[in-house]
């Protein structure tokens, strides 16, 4: 399919900002006005001084090579929540187009559209949380740039099926699957079918298997036509010479983030086999991330019970299909013992 014929007009022929950096990395640098003295703080040795990379040459490259696409493929982000945010103002014109958002899912996607302006079509979940297929055809028209899709899903917890996401490849709009949480399927990622599905855009994040949320950083894999617009809407220098040297040393430790992945997922499992036999938790949902969801029989007074403890779940009671539900965090073995117990007292 034609993506450019999807982008906006403004952003087809926006000519982008130009910064000094695109042109040389090293040299005698006395083309961007910065401090050529040097800076106020040294770090590992890096010349904080100077202006990153806004390619992110040597970043993409490591990601690329760890999605099995080419760098041409990779873009990257301050969080998926940039990627997100950019994949709207690149594809959605204000006042005129929409996106669908698959729901319930994570809210920054209807807060990215809206701040933009965009129309929002929700289109419910199936109750087993999966996708309503026939929905969102009767959903979709002309104006629908952006489908939105959550797999494993946030706040329910599960995978959806590749076969239906792959089925609104066929619907004429740009098909988004944010993966944040794929590492605790141990499935194989959707990153490659962008290869083969232009209008695939696929998001990855560094903040969760990989325990690195403090330094914001996520991705997507995406054809390169998609990848090079989001490149000339982006800030010149979004990513800074902090996160990127403390992301390439983070890629290295593959084995250990397997490891935890493992640890996570077991501790999951154990703590939905508790947590099923407790008279207050009417229903623990399978999960495939690293967070569960259960349904109470009250669940704001159980929310409002354990802050009291100081332990703090997310709930979830307001929004559609989650009457009643919590949504909870696979914590340590000894958190996740201290949240039983108080459970526990709760329920007795």
């Amino acid at each position: 399919m034609n993506i450019e014929s999807l982008i906006r007009t403004n952003i087809r022929t926006l000519k982008p900002y130009h910064s000094a950096r695109q042109d040389f990395l090293s040299g005698i640098l006395l083309d961007a006005n910065e401090n050529s003295f040097g800076s106020s703080l040294t770090v590992d040795g890096l010349s904080l001084n100077r202006y990153p990379d806004p390619y992110q040459r040597e970043l993409r490259a490591v990601l690329a090579k760890m999605n099995s696409v080419s760098v041409e493929n990779i873009f990257v982000g301050v969080g998926s929540d940039e990627v997100i945010d950019l994949l709207v103002r690149v594809f959605c014109e204000p006042k005129r187009d929409s996106v669908i958002l698959l729901e319930p899912t994570y809210g920054m996607y209807r807060v990215a559209a809206s701040i933009q302006d965009v129309q929002i079509r929700s289109c419910l979940l199936t109750n087993k949380f999966q996708i309503d297929c026939d929905a969102v055809k009767k959903a979709i028209d002309a104006s629908t740039k952006l489908i939105f899709c959550c797999s494993p899903n946030n706040p329910t917890a599960n995978l959806l099926r590749s076969e239906d996401i792959l089925a609104l490849c066929q619907l004429g709009a740009m098909v988004i699957v944010d993966e944040a949480y794929i590492d605790f399927a141990q499935v194989t990622s959707m990153g490659k079918q962008s290869l083969k599905h232009p209008n695939l855009v696929v998001l990855r994040t560094l903040s969760k298997a990989w325990g690195l949320a403090g330094i914001r950083l996520g991705y997507c894999v995406a054809d390169p036509i998609v990848v090079s617009f989001m490149m000339k809407v982006k800030a010149p220098y979004n990513i800074n010479v902090l996160t990127s040297r403390t992301a390439l040393q983070a890629l290295r430790n593959g084995e250990e983030v397997s490891r935890t992945i493992d640890s996570i997922v077991e501790e999951r499992k154990w703590l939905s086999t508790i947590l099923s036999a407790m008279s207050c938790i009417e229903h623990v949902f399978p999960s495939d991330a690293n967070f569960i969801l259960v349904r109470c029989k009250n669940a704001t007074t159980l929310y409002e019970y354990l802050a009291a403890k100081e332990i703090i779940v997310r709930n979830r009671n307001t929004e559609p299909l989650l009457e009643n539900c919590l949504r909870i965090t696979v914590g340590t073995r000894q958190e996740n013992e201290q949240l039983i117990r108080a459970m526990k007292e709760y329920c007795a």
